[in-house]
């Protein structure tokens, strides 16, 4: 530091110059009342005080809570393996129970399915509120328990009543989802959670490749058995029980995970609530009964104290935060809806006539793209940019992302009828895929690259609206029903996405609607609605960078 900046400081911390030879010894202390009034005072260097200030104002980075953070994500990963360990053999276990026509199974299959999210829907905003008013480690307790409990006992289900009031309640308890995002903004802060958020934004993903795993792996496992039915008791006892409930091994592991999951939260998860947690100073003290905290200084007494989801829906950037993550949520349940049957679809009828196989491979790498985006680019975006800008550029991808899978039917198409790889193209246009060259193949793989790496790029929007959320709640303690109502949006989104882009799908391949691809100028057209409900986040939004 410079001689000017060191009277500077010497200035701002002891309220005088440093005497020299020419300075009275009985000059009158002028001591300022803050630091920023002594840039009035006659100064050597003006400009060096005011360097000075720049740097004290600048926040030294946050320790990253990793045991909290870790316990957190260990948690919520909980959630996505009990809600998709049952699609590999729910059908099959619709079959199991007697139902025999294949429509009516998968009707029977979708509404099991789709039971978990309507339930959330329903109480997702109420599991907020009450964690306001109780704290948040009871509700995270009691709604991973609770889904513990629905998960192991699905599986000995004896009729699709049975299973629909299972599944039910396993969504009614994993509600409570909204309240570990409440939970992750309350122990980051601007410093740190470029570095927090990404890492337990791959929770989701995770979690969503386990699930179908256990339960394509576990499920029906006395077939395993048959061959050894003759050597122990207590061996042959559990074959036949497996056999009377053949899908109950894989609900067991999942919901032996989630009470994993209740143990972590009981032992190492910390109340992060405000106003129910025991501040500790850093000698280890605990400070009088009524001190005030921080977070309770930082609230607005023209507030009430658990608002409605009328009076957060007031404020402008919440309302946004609500419509556009609606819109978000629709673009990523719609792809991945729309991927699956673009790709399944023969050729002629708009697809890509991809296999099964190949299509569960392209999904696989989806997941990889997004763990490896979440982990390595999202915590430099959110150190070079506001988290306001990148929701915007993430929410304007998505439209993009919806145009280029027309653009691989065309391709396709293109490739079969003229020949490109010198092979007859009338034949080629039935719509299989080993029928189309190699030099095809490469292009369409390349462009499917593309657009699940968009799609994943799209995905970023996810972690950057909790951190919008977090930074731009009106009062601290309206972070769990904020949290609450914008995640009930998004259920809301998920409870007619999938339905709806099928359907516009089956509507646009029946009736040849621009050429079968009239689906993805719509999504289109939805995911710039999107992008317009988003666009002025950017001009109302706190400043989410660290400094």
């Amino acid at each position: 530091m410079n001689s000017a900046a060191a009277r500077g400081l010497a200035s701002i911390e002891g309220g005088s110059p440093p005497a020299t030879e020419r300075t009275p010894l009985l000059q009158q202390c002028v001591v300022p009342s803050s630091p920023e009034s002594v840039l009035e005072l006659s100064s050597p260097s003006l400009e060096a005080q005011k360097n000075f200030l720049d740097l004290k104002s600048r926040r030294e980075t946050s320790p990253l809570p990793q045991a909290q953070l870790i316990t957190l994500c260990l948690v919520r990963i909980v959630v996505p393996i009990s809600f998709t360990q049952i699609f590999p053999y729910i059908n099959e276990f619709i079959e199991f129970l007697g139902v025999t026509d294949s429509s009516q199974i998968g009707f029977f299959s979708g509404f099991v399915e789709s039971s978990f999210a309507i339930s959330q829907l329903l109480f997702i905003y109420h599991w907020a509120r009450l964690s306001d008013r109780f704290g948040r480690r009871p509700i995270i307790i009691i709604g991973t328990l609770g889904v513990a409990v629905m998960t192991m006992v699905f599986g000995l289900a004896n009729s699709i009543p049975e299973l629909i009031v299972y599944r039910c309640l396993a969504g009614f308890f994993g509600a409570t989802a909204s309240v570990i995002h409440t939970v992750l903004g309350e122990i980051t802060d601007s410093t740190n959670q470029a570095a927090a958020f990404p890492l337990y934004g791959i929770t989701g993903p995770v979690g969503s490749i386990i699930g179908p795993l256990i339960g394509g792996s576990l499920s029906n496992p006395a077939q395993k058995f048959s061959q050894i039915t003759d050597t122990p008791r207590l061996l042959t006892r559990l074959v036949l029980f497996l056999q009377r409930h053949p899908y109950f091994l894989p609900g067991l592991v999942s919901g032996i995970i989630s009470l994993l999951g209740v143990a972590l939260a009981y032992f190492c998860l910390d109340e992060s609530l405000p106003s129910r947690r025991r501040p500790i100073t850093q000698n280890g003290v605990e400070p009088r009964a009524n001190s005030t905290s921080e977070s309770e200084l930082g609230d607005d007494p023209s507030f009430p104290k658990l608002p409605s989801a009328r009076t957060l829906l007031s404020i402008p950037i919440i309302r946004a935060l609500s419509l556009s993550g609606f819109a978000l949520e629709m673009n990523g349940t719609s792809f991945v809806v729309l991927f699956v049957l673009f790709c399944y679809t023969p050729i002629k009828q708009g697809g890509l006539a991809f296999p099964p196989s190949v299509i569960g491979y392209a999904l696989a790498f989806t997941g990889l793209v997004a763990g490896l985006t979440q982990l390595f680019l999202m915590p430099i975006f959110l150190r070079r940019f506001e988290a306001a800008k990148i929701y915007s550029v993430c929410m304007a991808v998505w439209p993009l992302v919806f145009l280029v899978l027309p653009c691989l039917n065309i391709i396709a198409r293109c490739g079969s009828h003229y020949g490109l790889d010198g092979a007859d193209g009338l034949d080629r246009v039935s719509g299989e895929l080993d029928q189309i060259g190699n030099h095809t193949k490469a292009i369409l793989w390349v462009g499917v690259f593309v657009a699940l790496t968009l799609s994943r790029v799209g995905g970023i929007a996810y972690p950057a609206s909790m951190i919008l959320i977090k930074n731009n709640v009106p009062c601290p303690s309206y972070l769990g029903s904020t949290n609450g109502l914008v995640q009930w949006f998004m259920c809301l989104s998920r409870c007619v996405s999938a339905a709806f882009a099928s359907s516009a799908f089956a509507v646009s391949a029946k009736y040849n609607i621009l050429g079968g691809h009239f689906w993805a100028v719509l999504h289109a057209l939805i995911a710039v609605g999107g992008w317009w409900l988003a666009r002025d986040i950017s001009s109302s939004s706190k400043s989410t960078l660290s400094s």
